[in-house]
């Protein structure tokens, strides 16, 4: 008989701890992320803990990109989303200083590192380099 829960209790037990070691992760990445996009946000002009707040920092860092915030909600339709993801990423990138290279791999695949590298390093924002 196939049966979709878990039958004894070390099952349970182990897919809770699963489900707990995954929360703890992923509240870590988020945490690392918010840190550098504070550094990301901080050395474009704005306020830093506006990276804390999950949509807000969606629209700021397309203000740094050079777009309207309003351009954030194109990230709510599935496929525009990801394509104006990748824009946003190379926009950034070079907006700081970087290639296409470095933001497509770094901004846009690992995103956590390349906003690392952008936040503490020595790049400085212009957005005179996104005309």
């Amino acid at each position: 008989m196939l049966t979709s829960s878990p039958s004894s209790i070390t099952e349970q037990t182990s897919l809770f701890a699963l489900s707990a070691t995954n929360s703890l992760l992923a509240i870590a990445v988020y945490v690392v992320l918010v840190i550098a996009l504070w550094r990301v946000f901080t050395k474009a002009g704005y306020a830093g803990w506006l990276a804390i707040i999950p949509l807000v920092n969606v629209v700021y860092l397309t203000k740094i990109a050079g777009s309207s915030g309003w351009f954030a909600l194109l990230y709510l339709v599935p496929i525009v989303g990801f394509v104006f993801h990748i824009i946003v990423s190379l926009r950034v990138g070079r907006a700081f200083g970087h290639g296409w290279f470095f933001s497509l791999v770094l901004l846009v695949v690992f995103h956590v590192i390349g906003y690392l590298i952008l936040g503490f390093s020595g790049d400085k924002y212009r957005a005179e380099r996104l005309s």
